[in-house]
């Protein structure tokens, strides 16, 4: 419960400046709530769970030792995921403020709010690209006959096969056919032509029916990014399909979210365990899930398996994009958050490890149809790789093919609905947060204004070199911004605002306060496993070359841009705000470290009892409060 101390302050005791009327700032209880707690919690996990847990945790989890990998993934994902992620659910929810507008805790690092508003438009903008993909695939499921199943369509080319089987036979053959001409050209030393050793070893290049759909009539690519084409009309179609679909879905807000979210996060659950069902029946299932679960307790050792678990559960969770604190600050005032936070991790862990059932019980049905091992088939099964190949050609070797491409493609659209929702919904709030009086009452005005800005500014990637665009941003957009800012967001409420501040700030939504280990995990392990990320990250950066392409260096340097553009509103804020204030640089710089008078919680009820804690001494009295309590100073 609450300390005497801390609930006993009358407001007639507290500072003029701690008391916020309504000519301060807009009421609290105008901002629109969850109608119910289940629309809140189906919110959280729907933005969690994305397109990642299904095709990027399994194929990570196979390279990095199989079973083995879940001990590094849970023990990240319990000691740095979930209070990272508590701490932006109890952020949002106690100010009711959306990101742009939530860093008057301290104005000094505004340009934080600047910064997860900018990147969740940079990946909403791509990443209805993927949606559009998706949307093209599903309505291709409904042909009578699946254009990705043979080889005899406009886009197929003369070194087209049906499926991976089709090129173990004719990669035999040609073998055969390299050692008959040598064995008739060494017995027949008059041959009139001539052979050389690499002809033995030589191969034909075969592609499958599945690639080329995707290649050829799907994205029709070019050779590189220097060669964009022409608009693809068929891509730009879907994509404005993609787009309408999300202003529908985001029409009013929380409102129609809330009432969507009934559907779309339940049902790709429902398809994915429909999708295991069949899976497990098929022949080599069960090898595809010895090769997933296998652990080789050896890959613990090395630095890069853990370094690869920590970016998985960092960048599925999404903290630092700002959705987070988005949904939950339309939550109600004394939700306990706590119990929210433990919901949507374990949600977003246990979905990655499910989704990997279901993968690999479908590539190891592959494997066995082929005669390859699942190590071979699973080499070009992540990322687009597997939803858009991989798994495409699957389908045709099931009965009712029809069935199951609807089926996938539909858990796909739903899931990355969800995903979308949170990232556009953050950018909306946050323009409406930062301009009440000119768009609170335009919700759908501004909805439709900035679908309308993100389908136009998304028309380069239906190019055909559209997909070398979208690598290059999807490669850089999130790369150093994201970690880098999650360890300021920890910095500064954990150490600049007051882990114990905080803590009394929590106590007065929920009612009690949060364990010992949360606040260390906060003023210590997140922000220096943050830190690590970051530093890492930097160190063995890459450009996104693959074996058959490599970026030219403009291309490089427009994806450095998009790496720091997110990063650019934390100085020039800083400098902006110290301008303008008043004082030495020193007395500028405390003051703007202290939270402004918009600062505080979403009721009023609870301003009578709200007190800012300032805690004076030094270092070291300024860490026994923080992490031990106010009681310890």
């Amino acid at each position: 419960m609450l300390d005497n101390k801390f609930v006993s302050m009358d407001v007639q005791d507290a500072p003029s400046s701690l008391l916020k009327s309504e000519s301060d700032t807009s009421n609290p209880q105008d901002r629109p709530v969850w109608s119910r707690k289940i629309e809140y919690l189906l919110s959280l996990f729907g933005y969690c769970v994305g397109l990642g847990n299904i095709w990027r945790f399994p194929y990570l989890c196979m390279r990095n030792g199989g079973g083995a990998f879940l001990i590094p993934f849970f023990l990240l994902l319990f000691s740095s995921g979930v209070p990272l992620y508590f701490l932006e659910v109890s952020l949002g929810q106690f100010t009711g403020k959306s990101p742009l507008v939530v860093w008057s805790i301290s104005p000094l690092f505004e340009g934080l709010g600047w910064l997860m508003m900018t990147i969740s438009f940079v990946v909403a903008w791509y990443y209805n690209t993927v949606m559009a993909w998706v949307i093209y695939y599903f309505v291709h499921s409904f042909y009578p006959k699946i254009p990705w199943a043979t080889c005899d369509n406009w886009w197929n080319t003369d070194q087209c096969i049906v499926s991976q089987k089709e090129r173990l036979v004719l990669n035999e053959s040609f073998a055969l056919m390299n050692q008959s001409i040598a064995a008739t050209a060494i017995n027949q030393s008059e041959a009139v032509y001539s052979f050389n050793a690499s002809q033995l070893n030589q191969s034909l290049t075969y592609t499958t029916a599945a690639f080329e759909f995707w290649q050829h009539n799907v994205l029709r690519r070019s050779d590189g990014i220097e060669d964009l084409g022409s608009v693809q009309w068929h891509l730009v179609l879907v994509l404005l399909v993609a787009w309408i679909l999300t202003f529908v879905c985001l029409i009013k807000g929380i409102h129609s979210v809330g009432k969507v979210v009934y559907v779309t996060v339940p049902f790709p659950y429902i398809l994915l365990t429909i999708i295991l069902i069949r899976g497990l029946m098929l022949d080599g299932a069960v090898d595809g899930i010895i090769f997933y679960l296998k652990p080789d307790f050896t890959k613990l050792l090395q630095f890069q398996v853990w370094m690869e678990a920590g970016i998985q559960v960092f960048y599925s969770l999404g903290p630092a994009w700002g959705g987070l604190i988005t949904m939950s600050s339309y939550s109600k005032f004394n939700n306990n958050c706590m119990k929210d936070a433990w919901y949507g991790t374990l949600a977003d862990g246990l979905t990655s490890f499910y989704a990997g059932f279901v993968v690999f019980s479908i590539l190891g049905f592959m494997a066995h149809d082929v005669g390859m091992t699942v190590e071979e088939v699973s080499k070009s099964a992540s990322g687009p790789g597997l939803a858009f190949v991989a798994y495409p050609e699957a389908i045709t070797r099931l009965p009712m093919p029809h069935l199951w491409g609807v089926l996938f493609f539909l858990m796909l659209i739903t899931i990355g609905l969800d995903s979308q929702f949170g990232m556009f919904e953050t950018v909306a709030s946050g323009f409406a947060d930062k301009f009440p009086k000119q768009l609170n009452s335009r919700k759908i005005q501004t909805s439709a204004i900035l679908c309308v800005l993100l389908f136009v500014l998304g028309i380069p990637f239906t190019t055909n070199g559209g997909i070398y665009v979208f690598q290059l941003i999807d490669w850089y957009a999130a790369t150093f911004c994201i970690t880098f800012a999650s360890f300021l967001e920890c910095v500064v409420i954990s150490w600049v605002y007051g882990a114990e501040r905080f803590n009394r700030d929590i106590e007065l939504m929920i009612g009690r306060r949060i364990p010992l280990a949360m606040r260390i995990s906060w003023c210590i392990v997140t922000p220096i496993f943050m830190l690590v990320i970051f530093l890492s990250s930097v160190i063995m950066y890459s450009p996104p070359n693959s074996a058959t392409y490599t970026y030219p260096d403009f291309a490089i340097g427009i994806g450095q841009f998009f790496a720091v553009l997110p990063l650019l509103p934390i100085p020039v804020m800083m400098v902006w705000k110290l301008i303008r204030s008043k004082g030495t640089l020193v007395q500028r710089i405390k003051n703007l470290a202290r939270p402004d008078s918009d600062w505080g919680p979403n009721s009023k009820r609870h301003w009578q009892t709200y007190k800012m804690y300032e805690y004076k001494g030094g270092l070291i009295n300024r860490i026994k409060v923080n992490l031990l309590g106010d009681n310890h100073r």
